[in-house]
């Protein structure tokens, strides 16, 4: 069961502790984790977490869908769970939008690289970094990869390609955790897809046999929280049973499945409590600045 959770301000650079179940905040870090994190995990005794990198502006925009992140500049980046001993695990330069981020919990970190249009991976003490899937870019974003999944017990890793906003051709990927003999990242004959056509797919998360996501896409089916379980290999995904309805841009993910519950982040700022009975989610807090990823703390880790 989780203590607290570890959710990260997008526009304030900022590392928060959520306690629950009150919703009590404290900034953890901040300052330097650096320009528009979004992805976080916390292992080892210590935060890992992505940046997406310091944006250009489209003229004549003022929403996010504005941004321009083209620019390799986002990181990884790791502290202590107290704040302490910043280190940088990508050097600058190497990747372009970190997005979600996962671990196979053998040390080895994967995260979604969104306009790089890849998903990459690198050891928690920054060596072996490496590409595993490399998208030739495509009209309408569809090319991107936004959120990651891990299931080492299965060798399998899943991402999403969330496709243009609010468009309706989201697709949920899934490939083996090691490139087939003789394949490179940008041809890969393993990948499948398991969803196609969802509203706008976001983050990813596995407990058991079940795969959980958000989803940012348009109403009704969009800005959701939806799981459906993992498919066979060589088989689709089965349609999504819709948990939960009327976030504002769904973001980050935290699955307490010994609570009963998930916790969804959006970009009004608030960090909502979802029952996983279907049960309408309540808001646990409003933290008043656009959130990106969240995570559990369990509460051996918690402090």
């Amino acid at each position: 069961m989780f203590e607290g959770l570890l959710a990260l301000g997008i526009r304030t650079g900022t590392i928060l502790r959520v306690s629950l179940p009150d919703g009590a905040v404290e900034t953890l870090y901040t300052d330097e984790a650096g320009a528009s994190p979004d992805g976080v995990l916390v292992e080892g005794g210590r935060i890992y977490w992505t940046t997406m990198g310091r944006p250009d502006r489209a003229p004549g925009t003022s929403s996010e869908e504005g941004l321009d992140f083209s620019a390799r500049t986002g990181g990884v980046h790791s502290v202590l769970l107290d704040g302490t001993d910043l280190r940088d695990l990508v050097p600058a330069g190497a990747m372009t939008t970190g997005k979600q981020l996962a671990s196979d919990g053998a040390g080895t970190l994967f995260w979604a690289d969104r306009e790089g249009c890849r998903v990459s991976s690198v050891r928690t003490d920054g060596t072996g970094l490496r590409d595993l899937v490399v998208n030739v870019p495509e009209p309408d974003r569809l090319a991107e990869c936004v959120g990651v999944a891990v299931d080492p017990a299965r060798g399998h890793l899943y991402w999403t390609q969330k496709g243009p906003a609010k468009g309706g051709r989201g697709r949920i990927l899934r490939a083996g955790l090691e490139l087939p003999s003789g394949a490179s990242p940008d041809d890969r004959p393993d990948v499948e897809t398991l969803w196609d056509g969802l509203p706008e797919p976001i983050d990813l998360e596995i407990v058991g046999d079940t795969l959980y996501w958000t989803d940012r896409g348009a109403a009704p089916d969009g800005n959701s929280l939806n799981r459906a379980p993992l498919p066979a290999v060589g088989t689709r995904g089965a349609a999504p049973t819709i948990l939960a309805r009327g976030f504002d841009e769904a973001i980050g993910l935290a699955v307490d499945a010994a609570s009963g519950l998930a916790y969804v982040s959006d970009l009004g700022g608030r960090i909502w409590r979802a029952p996983l009975d279907g049960r309408a989610p309540e808001i646990l807090i409003d933290l008043g600045t656009l959130v990106s990823g969240i995570v559990g703390l369990p509460a051996a880790t918690a402090r």
